[in-house]
């Protein structure tokens, strides 16, 4: 990545990175690392939700069911933070074609 480029994660993603770890060294490996990143927090307030939930049905409604509650909390922190949002998961994707604030970088 470009050193002038803004790198960070979600807690969600935290979290998942972690939660996938196949053994105990790669997972205090990858919570060593993931640690010295950037965590971008969304508040922890009702609007916060209210904004989720608003984002997921109003995508069910324009028919794309998001698989996982957390994508969507993916997507709004990007989305609340301005942030490219770097992904290997169809799903953003397709919240991308239906919603303009959410900016996406698909890896290959």
């Amino acid at each position: 990545m470009a050193r002038d480029i803004p790198f960070g994660i979600s807690p969600y993603i935290f979290q998942e990175i972690l939660q996938g770890a196949r053994n105990e060294k790669e997972y205090r490996q990858l919570r060593d690392y993931l640690s010295t990143q950037t965590i971008y927090f969304l508040p922890e307030e009702k609007a916060t939700y209210e904004k989720a939930a608003r984002l997921y049905f109003d995508l069910r409604r324009k028919g794309i069911t998001p698989r996982s509650t957390i994508d969507i909390l993916i997507a709004l922190t990007a989305m609340e933070y301005r942030l490219l949002l770097l992904h290997n998961d169809r799903d953003f994707d397709l919240m991308a074609e239906q919603v303009d604030a959410l900016q996406i970088l698909k890896m290959i």
